[in-house]
């Protein structure tokens, strides 16, 4: 096998070879094995495959310029990535990161660097557009071969439709099938020898959407092999289970989409021939033959037929009696003892205002699209009030682009490890360790969701506070903050953490010591004594003399 094209970072930590399983590495991503062998060795056979998912990526490209499916994906990617003056669209969240703060420091300086690489703050619409409708994303990251520690220098964007991520068996000392064949005659399954799986990325530049690859029946196809490493590949998580192929977001939308394509034109059409009136001639033939009756009508009809016709190229008017259109009028023949020559108007389409099947279709392609139905009008309002005057959708729809930022993120991990490992900040065991504690925050505006955190928050508070009288008596302290204000254990114990550090800063006073005098706690000095500023204090009244004598 010929060098693969790029860098490879090795990973010191294999897996034991006392850790066996029956089952072989599972395949998330939508790579398939593409491997065949034959007399004269082996060769990739990306045919039906390459193909396949080439015309997907048409297809999805091809709906994205279809003005609804335009309107709901820019919806989409309005909410994911929020533009700002002053902000970028994405920040590294370290919080979670058992870390020094020198390493977290050369994570954030990595990051900003690869934001810039990608010119994030300018091409972050587009970045993530590309990637929702494709389905996938693909970026070659170019480093110095001789000084690679100085990291990536550039990140090159592939088109998805030349790229292809392949799974391929190493070749083995004797024939990998019948070795395969082998391990699976065991009685044991624990014993299962999979045969250790190569992977690369398949390059053909010069495909423009056809297929492309290394094939007997297509030697002239010309690619390059790409190590894994060199290139960052990021999935939209959907999978057909059945094909093993990768799928974009715009995949349920396809057969609605073509549904309402199909009810416009048909409307269009109903429209166009309905329309217009038009006239029936009833043109009296007397008792002449069949055959004279006919040529008699067709004079007839062609003397007082008179066809306008408008020529849009060239802005001409001409008088077109050759061709006969479904909107023309009707000649009917009469024989003796009719009523004679009569023209009458045959009314036009009555009902050519109904859209209700339209506006169906559009709200079926926008709940394919995971977009709320409510979007569709444009006149509807943004109302910052209660949750109850939230609706529902917005509250999925938001969890929905949640999930793409998660999916999305897998981009920037990658990249972000390339450079961290190549820049030698950590090892590649170090990165097993951090690589999930890394957090990604993006922008946020819509606030449906937060409005109903915040109206959760101060339901739980008015609450508590009614339970406030019963504590120590009926409830516990511990009961109202895990029932009532539904914290958990990680909330209790760091809240509890929190608070005993601002009380011995004093920021906060301590709840159990005392009452102290009004405004002592927050060092404000005590009402001053002097007499002068002091206002004066009323003298109580004397108490009456009792009488000598004991006189009553």
């Amino acid at each position: 096998m010929a060098r693969l094209f790029g860098f490879s970072i090795e990973d010191s930590d294999k897996t034991p070879p006392g850790v066996v399983s029956p089952v072989p590495p599972n395949n998330q991503d939508g790579s398939e094995h593409y491997v065949s062998t034959g007399f004269y060795g082996s060769y990739v056979d990306i045919e039906g495959k390459y193909k396949n998912e080439n015309d997907l990526i048409r297809r999805y490209r091809t709906m994205a310029l279809y003005p609804e499916c335009d309107s709901a994906i820019e919806d989409i990617v309005n909410e994911a990535i929020v533009s700002d003056t002053n902000d970028s669209p994405v920040s590294i969240e370290l919080s979670n990161l058992k870390a020094s703060d020198g390493i977290k420091k050369k994570v954030r300086e990595e990051f900003r660097y690869i934001l810039e690489l990608l010119d994030f703050d300018k091409k972050a619409h587009e970045i993530f557009r590309n990637w929702y409708i494709d389905g996938r994303l693909y970026y070659n990251k170019v480093i110095d071969q001789k000084n690679p520690s100085e990291g990536i220098q550039e990140l090159r964007y592939i088109d998805a439709a030349k790229m292809r991520y392949v799974r391929q068996i190493k070749k083995q000392g004797k024939d990998s099938l019948q070795s395969l064949k082998a391990n699976f005659s065991k009685d044991n399954p624990a014993t299962y020898d999979f045969p250790e799986i190569e992977e690369y990325f398949m390059y053909t530049p010069g495909s423009s959407g056809s297929t492309g690859g290394y094939s007997p029946q297509n030697q002239g196809a010309k690619g390059v092999r790409m190590t894994r490493d060199s290139v960052t590949y990021c999935t939209s998580g959907l999978v057909d289970r059945n094909k093993g192929t990768s799928l974009s977001w715009l995949h349920k939308a396809i057969k609605p989409l073509n549904q309402l394509m199909m009810i416009e034109d048909s409307l269009v059409i109903y429209r166009l021939s309905r329309a217009p009136e038009r006239r029936i001639f009833y043109i009296d033939v007397g008792n002449l033959p069949k055959v004279k009756a006919e040529q008699y009508l067709r004079d007839v009809m062609m003397r007082y037929r008179n066809k306008l016709v408008y020529d849009a190229n060239t802005g001409e008017i001409r008088d077109d009696k050759k061709f006969m259109s479904m909107m023309e009028d009707f000649w009917l023949p009469r024989r003796e003892g009719g009523r004679g020559t009569e023209i009458t108007t045959l009314p036009g389409g009555q009902n050519l205002g109904e859209i209700t099947d339209i506006n169906y279709f559009q709200k079926k392609l926008y709940r394919a699209l995971n977009v709320p139905e409510t979007r569709i009008q444009g006149d509807g309002g943004f109302s910052l009030g209660r949750s109850s005057e939230i609706l529902r959708d917005e509250i999925k729809f938001s969890k929905f682009v949640g999930r793409l930022r998660k999916r999305f993120s897998a981009m920037f991990n990658d990249i972000l490890r390339t450079q961290l490992l190549l820049k030698n900040i950590i090892t590649p065991e170090d990165w097993e360790v951090m690589g999930d504690h890394i957090q990604y925050d993006f922008l946020y505006d819509n606030h449906f969701a937060e409005l109903k955190e915040t109206e959760l928050a101060t339901e739980r508070i008015n609450l508590a506070q009614l339970y406030e009288p019963y504590i120590g008596k009926y409830y516990s302290n511990d009961y109202v903050r895990r029932q009532v204000l539904r914290q958990s254990d990680e909330e209790i114990i760091e809240q509890d953490a929190l608070i005993e550090k601002e009380i011995d800063s004093g920021m906060i006073p301590d709840p159990m010591e005392p009452d102290l005098p009004l405004g002592s706690e927050l060092g404000v000095p005590e009402a001053p004594t002097d007499p002068i500023q002091a206002p004066p204090v009323p003298k109580e009244p004397e108490a009456p003399l009792t009488p000598k004598g004991g006189e009553i």
